[in-house]
């Protein structure tokens, strides 16, 4: 039993001892370890992959933009063209808004979100604000127009109205009953001249309640309504609306589909404004139930398009215009249906082309800008750059 012990501590303390030497050597390696190549606790998550089918939704939402506005000159003596517009009008706006709302649930009012907000909204509003300025001086539609941040012109009350909606967000997901609380503010703002048009206040408080409809939206509700049902009822619906918007056309104001004006401006009774506020957000939910219906969710040749809608809806309404006061309008054969067929072509044409990749990457400094000059650009910034993108 001596000899056995005599021959197992020899060994025992060999291990010890390099135990403790690979233990001393770890302690120098690590205070000896330059402090850059510390690994960081969190690595940061990867960008959400786009959905196909939001990207197919915003693609053809800013083409009946630009029909829309192709449109506009045409409504003249055409009571088809006239239903029409007022159709498109109905939803078109509604369904971008619904949208941004949808994208707009995780706004925290985070450094990197309100970042995002400056980056994405407000410089695109600043810069288009005074170019649109300026094309309304050089085409002497009003020469003496000042260039103001405060009066927005033409598509820019967009993104105005994105601003203060998205703002407040925290505070729309705070309260208790927030859809009716936005539509309270609509009926209330439609009975309410005296508001002011700086920021285009009225537009932004009467199409609130869609913001916030899509605020309140999960991915359930998107999946219900392109169910294979939805999209056969969404045809007789859309065909009894074109026909009830046909018989509206000498009857009905359409300008209440602007949601630009409040009631007494539009030359009705007080109590007219809440009546039409509700019967205008029934109608363009069912339209845009319609139109999200027949979007395809698969990837389709125009599906990379949705990413550049902003970079469309911006720059289509240069073209618009010069075709408005260009005289493009002016032959007869226009104002007939392969005037109006032309008009249509060429207005989804032209969108289509400014929404592609290429005219993307141009206007990405003024659209997209990073402005690392004016925020401490970190690893977590632009994180959460990446996760606040739509």
């Amino acid at each position: 039993m001596s000899d056995t012990v005599t021959t197992v501590r020899p060994d025992a303390e060999a291990g010890r001892a390099a135990k403790t030497e690979q233990a001393q050597a770890q302690t120098e390696q690590a205070h000896t370890k330059p402090a850059h190549t510390k690994q960081p606790d969190v690595a940061p998550r990867p960008a959400r992959p786009r959905d196909a089918f939001f990207d197919n939704a915003k693609y053809l939402a800013i083409v009946l933009v630009a029909v829309g506005h192709a449109w506009e000159p045409l409504r003249q003596g055409s009571r088809a063209v006239t239903a029409l517009y007022m159709l498109v009008y109905a939803f078109h706006m509604p369904a971008f808004i619904i949208i941004s709302g949808y994208f707009s649930r995780t706004f925290d009012g985070s450094p990197a979100r309100l970042k995002r907000l400056v980056t994405g909204v407000v410089v695109p509003y600043v810069v288009f604000e005074t170019a649109y300025t300026l094309f309304t001086r050089w085409t002497s539609q009003d020469p003496d127009r000042p260039v103001s941040l405060l009066d927005p012109l033409y598509l820019t009350w967009f993104l105005a109205a994105l601003f203060v909606w998205r703002l407040t967000t925290p505070l729309w997901r705070l309260v208790r009953w927030p859809l009716p609380l936005a539509l309270a503010v609509a009926m209330a703002a439609t009975t309410a001249p005296s508001i002011d048009h700086d920021l285009d206040l009225q537009r932004t408080l009467q199409f609130l309640p869609y913001f916030v409809f899509g605020l309140l939206l999960r991915p359930e509700h998107f999946r219900l309504v392109r169910r294979r049902t939805v999209r056969i009822l969404a045809v007789p619906v859309a065909c009894c609306a074109l026909a009830v918007a046909y018989w509206a056309v000498p009857r009905m104001d359409y300008a209440w589909f602007f949601h630009a004006d409040s009631a007494p401006e539009l030359g009705v009774p007080l109590w007219y404004g809440p009546l039409m506020t509700l019967a205008a957000f029934g109608c363009s939910l069912v339209l845009v139930g319609c139109f999200l219906a027949w979007v395809p969710g698969r990837r389709t040749w125009f599906t990379a398009l949705g990413a550049g809608t902003l970079s469309g809806y911006l720059l289509h309404g240069f073209v618009a215009q010069a075709a408005k006061y260009g005289g493009w309008y002016e032959p007869a054969w226009v104002r007939g249906p392969a005037g109006v067929i032309t008009a249509t072509l060429v207005a989804a044409l032209v969108v289509t082309a400014l929404c592609t990749p290429a005219v993307r990457r141009v206007l990405r400094c003024v659209t997209e800008p990073r402005m690392a000059w004016a925020f401490g650009d970190t690893d977590a910034t632009r994180a959460g750059d990446r996760r606040a993108a739509p």
